[in-house]
């Protein structure tokens, strides 16, 4: 497949530096509420050649509190998807002010479901959320439950709580295996776009609720094929790290691999430099540099790592996410212009 060039704003000059004119005109002009985003448009030169060849634009941590006073909401069907997939950008998003919260779709009663519910209230904690909520449908058995329930559940939360911003699973990707993510996704999508409709669920009015749907979207797979922005990570790789050794129920990164390793080394005689110097270190660095880049496609399925995806940016840490914003609308009044270029005195 050919690779798509990306046009370079001819202001930058270097690899990725500074803000470009396009996040400029979002911020000043399109962002009406406040949001401020430190924005990119993609170099042209060593672009990965996502199969979709869609424009990427580079999103970077900035300073301050630029999303005080709005809400965001992790989505997850397991108690590791969201500190796994899009741990970097949560922590990231609630750096930089969001109130956060955490839905955890099922009760991964095909594990320890007393144990993951303890560890993802512990991840919601550790990211300074509000809330942990669960939903308790069945493990791998989601797409048995009524979409429709489901989409009442989520269109009450998002009307509730008055959600911005959600992460989850990308909905319209392909080669998800797991039924549940596919479910949690797509009632997701659903709900969003439902939720800011007076049509739907009238009854939440005269509870005191109101129309409300979120306006940007981060998702994610597994298999990235649709990715249309890369976030910078790096200053937050550490506590994606921890939050994901938070985990200790499930998932590749809560039980203690690294330290494991390194005894197992020691035993033989041998040591492995990128481990460190002591069990702590081991296991910290285990998932930061195995589970997140040397070995991510085995241990956490992702087809890129985070390495590999902030490499082409000059990014050493990276996620990428199908991102949506009806923030960022930009799509011209044709008709307007077409009066005014048409428009004649009577």
């Amino acid at each position: 497949m050919k690779r798509k060039d990306f046009l370079k704003n001819g202001l930058l000059s270097g690899a990725l530096v500074g803000s470009s004119l396009l996040a400029n005109a979002i911020t000043k002009e399109d962002n009406k509420d406040g949001e401020a985003l430190n924005l990119d448009k993609s170099d042209k030169k060593n672009v990965l050649e996502f199969k979709n060849e869609v424009d990427v634009i580079v999103e970077r941590p900035v300073s301050g509190k630029p999303h005080q006073g709005k809400v965001l909401l992790a989505i997850q069907a397991h108690s590791d998807d969201i500190p796994l997939f899009a741990g970097g950008v949560v922590a990231k998003l609630m750096d930089e002010g969001y109130t956060g919260y955490l839905l955890t779709m099922t009760n991964d009663d095909k594990g320890d479901t007393i144990g993951n519910r303890i560890d993802a209230e512990n991840v919601a904690k550790a990211y300074g959320m509000k809330k942990a909520y669960f939903f308790n449908y069945p493990h791998h058995q989601m797409d048995s439950v009524q979409n429709q329930e489901i989409k009442c559940r989520l269109i009450y939360l998002f009307r509730l709580l008055k959600v911005d911003t959600i992460v989850c699973w990308d909905p319209w990707e392909h080669y998800e295996e797991n039924p549940d993510h596919y479910t949690t996704s797509r009632a997701v999508e659903a709900a969003r776009w439902m939720a800011g409709g007076a049509a739907d669920y009238p009854e939440h009015f005269d509870s005191g609720l109101t129309r409300h749907s979120p306006r940007v979207r981060y998702y994610f797979s597994r298999d990235q094929q649709r990715i249309n922005r890369i976030v910078d990570i790096t200053k937050y790789i550490d506590k994606k790290t921890e939050v994901n050794m938070l985990n200790v129920t499930k998932g590749p990164a809560g039980q203690g691999y690294g330290s494991k390793l390194k005894a197992r080394l020691a035993a033989e005689g041998k040591v492995l430099p990128i481990l460190g110097n002591t069990d702590k270190e081991a296991d910290h660095n285990w998932v930061k540099h195995f589970v997140f880049d040397i070995d991510s496609k085995r241990t956490n399925f992702s087809q890129l790592s985070n390495k590999t995806l902030g490499k082409p940016y000059g990014i050493e840490w990276a996620e990428g996410f199908h991102y949506i914003s009806d923030l960022e609308d930009q799509t011209p009044n044709l008709i307007e212009k077409y009066i005014k270029e048409n428009a004649k005195p009577k």
